[in-house]
């Protein structure tokens, strides 16, 4: 590690004092704090290969022949892994000694280097292996998750499937035993008949001979109901009509997350807003509603938050914008301030995409994030997911990602909406909540 830092002190000489250790000591407590010198120092230290080769040599603990994790300096200069040098003392009484150079200490001292911590962790991060290893990670990370969310839907089809079929293996026993009880009734009526008929003929028989005393005995009659008519046709249109989409409607009630059945929260909309009176569409007016005065409504800003509020869990809610000029939606904060202009920003409680004639899309960071977007679509998707604490935003004509918030909010937050201030030039377009999706997806 000595090498390093004499490279350092060439290419940054007017930094340090003339004595090598004491220059050691300066950089350790000025550079900890400066993130951008580091990043530098790593630029002239590694320019080439072959020096990102040599340096990650330098950057690797002797002991555990790794790069250094939690690395410290040993009074001789030497560097290692703090776990490593920590388990090479353990049980050592008295003096104890230097695993590279063996010099000797009275007694267990180092010291915390934090600029070789940084520079490990650049050359760790900008290392092939390492990346190739996250890759690796992310992607077997995805495919689980992908393989677990069609799992569910399989499993979902499956007691669909098997639901259905016993639905019609039931109805059709029911069926076949009303039949087979008329049969039995209808054979026991026939029987009955015969018996009745072949006492009658003896009877006659006999009558030509003698004078009956009586009429015979007769064995009563049997009252078969009428069977009902089985509508075989309507039988199987019930079934096989639209088949796949009857399963689609029912798997649309089991999917987690669904389409989250939205209303506008009426109280917290700004006097310009107008709302449906189902609470599913929202626009801007020329003129103001008189509304009852409300903590919670919006007085600045031409702003209207959803009656439905999340803070756990995964969600997901459709927009219908048309061919809205400007609008912005997203999560907001319920902390957030309603009654003063404030910016759109995860700073400010707010974590929105927006619209800005009719084709300029933008993420609402701190500074905008202008975004490309190949098509404009009529129809946006919100992802909201509390426990990793994202916001994606989705073109909801085909599911194309438009833009995620990794570092999303925290506690509650309510679906937030705005239609912005007409300018005049284009007819009102209302923003609505969809309660179903589109049938098909588009491309």
């Amino acid at each position: 590690m000595r090498n390093i830092f004499v490279g350092i002190k060439k290419e940054f000489c007017f930094f340090f004092p003339e004595k090598e250790e004491r220059c050691f000591y300066f950089h350790f407590s000025v550079w900890t704090d400066l993130g951008e010198e580091i990043h530098s120092i790593m630029a002239a230290a590694a320019p080439s290969s072959s020096s990102k080769g040599s340096l990650r040599e330098d950057l690797t603990c002797a002991i555990c022949c790794d790069l250094f994790r939690e690395p410290v300096m040993l009074p001789c200069m030497h560097h290692f892994c703090k776990p490593c040098i920590s388990r090479y003392w353990r049980g050592t009484l008295g003096p104890v000694s230097c695993p590279q150079c063996r010099k000797e200490f009275h007694s267990k001292q180092f010291q915390t280097n934090f600029l070789v911590a940084a520079m490990v962790e650049k050359v760790r991060a900008t290392t092939s292996d390492s990346y190739t290893k996250s890759l690796e990670r992310v992607g077997t990370d995805i495919k689980t998750r992908i393989k677990g969310e069609f799992q569910a839907l399989h499993q979902i089809l499956e007691e669909e499937k098997t639901s259905m079929l016993e639905q019609v293996t039931r109805e059709q026993e029911e069926q076949l035993e009303k039949v087979q009880r008329h049969l039995e009734a209808s054979e026991s009526a026939i029987t009955d008949l015969e018996e009745n008929m072949q006492v009658l003929q003896q009877f006659s028989s006999a009558m030509d001979n003698i004078e009956p005393a009586e009429l015979p005995q007769l064995r009563p009659f049997s009252h078969v109901d009428r069977v009902h008519h089985f509508d075989v046709d309507a039988f199987s249109n019930r079934y096989l009509a639209p088949l796949q989409y009857m399963t689609w409607r029912r798997m649309f009630k089991s999917l987690r997350p669904g389409l989250s059945p939205l209303t506008f929260d009426v109280d917290t909309a700004h006097p310009s807003i107008h709302v449906s009176r189902d609470k599913t569409a929202a626009v801007e007016c020329d003129f103001m509603t008189q509304h009852a005065c409300h903590s919670k409504r919006f007085l600045q800003c031409v702003n209207v938050l959803a009656e439905q509020s999340f803070h756990s869990g995964r969600h997901y809610w459709e927009v219908e914008v048309g061919s809205s000029a400007k609008w912005d939606l997203g999560v907001a904060s319920e902390a957030v301030d309603r009654r003063a202009r404030i910016k759109l920003s995860p700073e400010n409680g707010y974590w929105t995409l927006r619209l800005r004639n009719r084709s300029e899309y933008s993420a609402g960071t701190q500074p905008w994030t202008r975004l490309q977007v190949s098509c404009s679509p009529q129809r946006l998707g919100v992802y909201l997911d509390c426990d990793e604490s994202k916001v994606s935003f989705y073109n909801a004509d085909d599911m194309s990602l438009i833009y995620t918030f990794k570092n999303g909010p925290r506690g509650k937050v309510f679906p937030f909406f705005s239609p912005c201030i007409s300018d005049g030039r284009h007819g009102l377009q209302p923003i609505k909540l969809l309660h179903h999706p589109a049938v098909s997806l588009h491309g």
